[in-house]
């Protein structure tokens, strides 16, 4: 059953990734919105990241690369998770909408959760649910 919740949640992350990707690429303005000043040629880092997400999407649908690809998306959302911060802070507004702290506190929490999908679902961790003896 577990390995089961395990492919589902590794395919849903796939197919979360992938579209984050796509929309990176596709349409990048929000992307670029809430990048830190401090983020060199934020126009390349956005596209990169899309890049990276749609690699790591591939990488997480092929087996034998799951766990690295798994590895490498808990990495790449601990490295954005602080665009996240400066779009909570700094309060930008998006397409003319600045969002609540109902949208970023959430966010910000669920950051850790995400890091942890991508190390669990892939099978690169085994925690909390550890191995039986």
């Amino acid at each position: 059953m577990k390995a089961r919740i395990r492919i589902a949640l590794c395919w849903l992350l796939a197919l979360a990734y992938g579209y984050a990707g796509y929309r990176h690429l596709a349409t990048p303005a929000p992307f670029l919105a809430i990048t830190p000043p401090w983020v060199p040629r934020p126009d390349m880092v956005v596209a990169a990241t899309g890049v990276a997400e749609i690699v790591g999407a591939i990488g997480l649908a092929i087996p034998a690369a799951r766990k690295a690809a798994g590895r490498a998306l808990a990495l790449y959302a601990l490295c954005v998770w602080p665009a996240n911060f400066h779009h909570a802070f700094a309060r930008i507004a998006i397409d003319g909408e600045t969002l609540s702290w109902w949208y970023h506190g959430p966010r910000l929490a669920a950051q850790p959760l995400i890091i942890w999908w991508a190390l669990w679902a892939s099978g690169a961790v085994e925690w909390p649910f550890g191995r039986r003896p």
